[in-house]
């Protein structure tokens, strides 16, 4: 009952531009524009740029709303409250520790790795703010390098710590000769070395986190090893249980983080919290006995026990 029509093409849709056949000018093909294109004309789209998005009619684009955390919002007072307290938290320890330097229990604890991990707590809570602030690429530089290097200097410290603590007394165990590298110069040097060698490599988060699980694992291995030590040379107790607490924090993390991909609100809170969540635990389990002796009890803050009467003990057992 219709008229048949009789047409070489029909006119184009909007959004679409007309490719014209090879050798015919009378007759073309409707093709769409990208999504993220706007049409120049009836025969070109032009891409509107990154950030740019175009408008219905597809004759010109406009700036997209950005989207990011905002400081007022809960997803950020939270972390950042956190971060803050944890922040006071370690300046203090680590002015408590300046004005005790040279009493035992702040020697015992091996005071240049014990500022470097410091250093290292402090940088994970002042992450929170790198990462909650508005994307750039300062900003986004310094989020790649901050947490894995902050996390770096916690566990390298940590695993050099309980490094030295093996070496001494299987070496005491098997002669009287002392191990090598146990210096508070080489240790540091250790460990600068370990974090140096991770920021060269690790050009991804994920690669950073793998390698810092490698350290946690490790550590933890030599903390189970050093376990039976004489009481007052088992620190590794305190790093044990902080490795233990923080495999579960990082546990809790993984299915989190990568199960809210569509909400970056969550992620970065989650994150933000995950890494304050680390460095308190290092913080509460390794320096709280500490500073409660200096801080309370100093007359325990002497050296009862040398190394020659730890391993005088083991050789009569």
């Amino acid at each position: 009952s219709e008229i048949p029509s009789s047409v070489c093409s029909h006119p184009c849709k909007v959004g679409e531009i007309m490719i014209m056949q090879q050798g015919d000018t009378c007759c073309w093909i409707c093709t769409a524009c990208k999504p993220h294109e706007m049409m120049v004309n009836m025969s070109a789209c032009q891409d509107c740029g990154p950030g740019w998005w175009p408008h219905r009619n597809m004759s010109s684009c406009y700036e997209l709303p950005h989207r990011y955390i905002k400081w007022n919002t809960l997803f950020a007072l939270v972390p950042m409250a956190i971060s803050c307290v944890g922040s006071l938290l370690t300046l203090t320890v680590i002015g408590i520790f300046v004005k005790h330097h040279d009493t035992p229990v702040v020697k015992a604890s091996g005071r240049e790795l014990s500022y470097m991990l410091l250093c290292g707590i402090l940088i994970c809570y002042l992450n929170t703010f790198v990462l909650i602030a508005t994307p750039g690429v300062i900003i986004c530089a310094c989020q790649r390098f901050g947490v894995g290097f902050g996390f770096s200097l916690i566990y390298s410290a940590l695993l050099t710590k309980t490094n030295r603590i093996s070496r001494i007394f299987d070496s005491a165990s098997r002669s009287a000769r002392r191990p090598g590298f146990i210096s508070p110069k080489s240790q540091v040097i250790i460990t600068k070395e370990v974090v140096l060698k991770c920021r060269i490599k690790d050009s991804s988060f994920m690669v950073s986190l793998v390698y810092n699980m490698v350290l946690i694992t490790t550590c933890t291995i030599y903390a189970i090893k050093t376990r039976k030590i004489p009481e007052n040379f088992n620190e590794s107790k305190f790093i044990g249980f902080t490795m233990y607490t923080t495999c579960i924090i990082w546990l809790a993390f993984v299915p989190i983080y990568f199960g809210t991909g569509n909400t970056f609100e969550v992620q970065i809170t989650t994150l933000c919290i995950s890494i304050s969540l680390s460095a308190t635990v290092a913080l509460v389990c390794l320096y709280s006995p500490k500073i409660y002796i200096i801080i309370f009890q100093p007359e325990k803050n002497v050296r009862k026990l040398t190394m020659n009467s730890a391993i005088y003990k083991k050789s009569q057992t």
